[in-house]
């Protein structure tokens, strides 16, 4: 066990981002439970002068969600920090060094669960903006965005919130999300736009029968292997200015065989592509049915998208973010599109939106932790485009 210390948070006229991440940490809230994380919230958020909504939806079949959304003051620019406060779970606790919870500070660095992901982004955003205050700034007006089911079905989060501010005038001339962003070292990643998610079901129906007489059966299972080699074996296409090459993954076969003589009668495989602006859900479903239908082989496919690729073209807002983090770290940011999907995907219906967070090595890991020089070094870089954004 690491040995530790902290200090509870104070409301004094500098707060400290690390000890923010700590306090946020010891909320346990695996998503779809608040855990106490927006209650901290919202607490520093009014001591600031924040108008706060607590925001509740919910689902027939679905976990009742608490977001929050909260704004200091009316008039334009309009900035906007997006994030969430739940987390994904522990498992087996008996892995860790420290106790996920706790809110470890030890080593130089902050431990528990959400300390990359995204706690400490969350943190570092509430530390810069005190500090922005405590230096007199007061024109326009500054928002949080906080879901609390980012890491879940992501249902009654970012989108119902999104729809609430749409319908309540809330519109941000801005965002960033802070999601984990940098590979390495602070400042050498700004995510620019992220792929988007496919999925297929696809069922073949075959002839069963002895597997010593295969001229008189028809194997779905080798018809899959055939129909999907090309899509393993190269991209579906060659990327564009500022995206990878959209690429598809086999996520499961499944036959269901209990017999090893015994050729099936169905097969059924799921599939996954990450795409660029090169296509859309809709491109792609034509694409796939069009391809099935010319390989002589007896199927159903079941589509769904997950998000669609976006992308937040370079413009004032990356190069704010990229000059912010090159006078605090003396680098320039690659803008990047890579990575998973994120809630970025619906924020951009609003306004330009990009991503700039923590280094994200730990993410999701038994041990996750950050440096503390990291929060300090984020929370400096939020404010510096506070300053440059509001004056």
């Amino acid at each position: 066990m690491l040995s530790s210390f902290h200090t509870s948070t104070s409301l004094s006229q500098s707060l400290d981002p690390v000890q923010i991440a700590a306090d946020l940490i010891r909320c346990p809230s695996v998503t779809p439970e608040e855990g106490g994380a927006i209650d901290l919230l919202q607490s520093l958020l009014e001591s600031m002068e924040f108008i706060c909504h607590r925001l509740y939806f919910e689902e027939y079949g679905t976990d009742k969600i608490e977001n929050l959304y909260a704004r200091r003051g009316n008039t334009a620019p309009h900035f906007c920090f997006a994030g969430h406060s739940d987390v994904v779970p522990v498992d087996d606790v008996t892995s860790w060094s420290v106790r996920p919870f706790d809110g470890i500070i030890a080593k130089d660095h902050l431990w528990g669960r959400g300390a990359v992901d995204m706690k400490g982004a969350i943190a570092a955003f509430i530390a810069a903006v005190d500090k922005y205050l405590v230096y007199g700034g007061n024109k326009g007006s500054i928002s949080l965005l906080i879901t609390g089911d980012e890491e879940s079905q992501g249902i009654n989060g970012t989108i119902k919130v999104l729809n609430w501010m749409e319908a309540n005038g809330e519109i941000p001339d801005m965002c960033i999300l802070g999601e984990p962003t940098n590979h390495t070292v602070m400042g050498d990643t700004i995510k620019i736009g992220r792929r988007g998610s496919f999925t297929g079901h696809i069922t073949l129906r075959g002839i069963q029968g002895h597997v010593a007489y295969p001229d008189l059966t028809q194997n779905p299972v080798h018809q899959l292997i055939r129909i999907f080699t090309p899509f393993i074996n190269d991209n579906l296409d060659q990327g564009t200015i500022h995206f990878a090459p959209s690429n598809l993954s086999i996520t499961t076969i499944d036959v269901g065989n209990l017999a090893n003589n015994v050729i099936p009668a169905k097969a059924h495989a799921t599939f996954n592509v990450r795409f660029n602006d090169n296509h859309s859900s809709e491109s792609l479903n034509l694409m796939f049915r069009k391809f099935f239908d010319n390989q002589n082989v007896s199927y159903t496919l079941k589509t769904e998208c997950l998000r669609e690729s976006f992308l937040t073209e370079p413009g004032i807002l990356s190069k704010l973010i990229s000059d912010a983090t090159f006078i605090i770290t003396g680098r320039r940011p690659e803008l990047s599109t890579n990575g998973g999907t994120s809630d970025a995907n619906f924020i951009k219906r609003l306004c330009p939106v990009v991503e700039f967070g923590l280094v994200g090595k730990t993410m999701h890991q038994v041990d996750e932790h950050v440096p503390l020089a990291d929060i300090y070094t984020l929370k400096d870089i939020y404010l510096t485009v506070l300053k440059c954004i509001l004056g």
